[in-house]
């Protein structure tokens, strides 16, 4: 496989590894996505804008802190791409561009997202890891998700 289609299928993924459903187990960062992100690398950074603190990891553990206790708490989260994966690579880095959208259960109600995820990628052997990460994410108004999901149980990916 080549090196951009071999982002693609990563930053895809990457995307569904935040899928949740009712009665899956307990959420854990490093089970789901220890494949995805560089564990050594002194100058990883990660941002998502849907964090309320708006915190900047250095390591992804740091960002698995963050993010945890927020899905451990999911009823469910659905997602669907809405645009790309979009990827330029070159020798041993490589960048990806994806928007999706998703449909967040919690116990508290339903938020509706659009995200565009930027990823930076680099290789180490055969092996592409995240080492930057930014998410910027635009809350959507009730109810614009209805209909986007086939169910709320499937794990199918939907496209425009």
């Amino acid at each position: 496989m080549n090196d951009v289609r071999a982002i693609q299928d990563l930053h895809t993924r990457w995307v569904f590894g935040w899928d949740r459903r009712a009665g899956d187990e307990p959420f854990d960062f490093g089970s789901t996505f220890g494949e995805f992100y560089d564990l050594s690398s002194p100058d990883v950074r990660l941002y998502d804008d849907f964090d309320p603190e708006h915190r900047v990891a250095t390591t992804a553990d740091g960002y698995g802190a963050i993010w945890e206790p927020v899905f451990r708490d999911v009823v469910s989260a659905h997602h669907a791409v809405d645009d790309g994966p979009h990827v330029i690579a070159c020798d041993d880095l490589a960048a990806s561009t994806l928007r999706f959208v998703a449909r967040i259960v919690a116990p508290t109600g339903t938020t509706d997202i659009r995200t565009t995820t930027s990823l930076v990628w680099r290789r180490a052997g055969q092996v592409w890891r995240i080492v930057r990460e930014h998410n910027s994410t635009e809350v959507l108004p009730p109810g614009d998700l209805d209909g986007r999901f086939a169910d709320s149980g499937a794990a199918g990916l939907l496209h425009r």
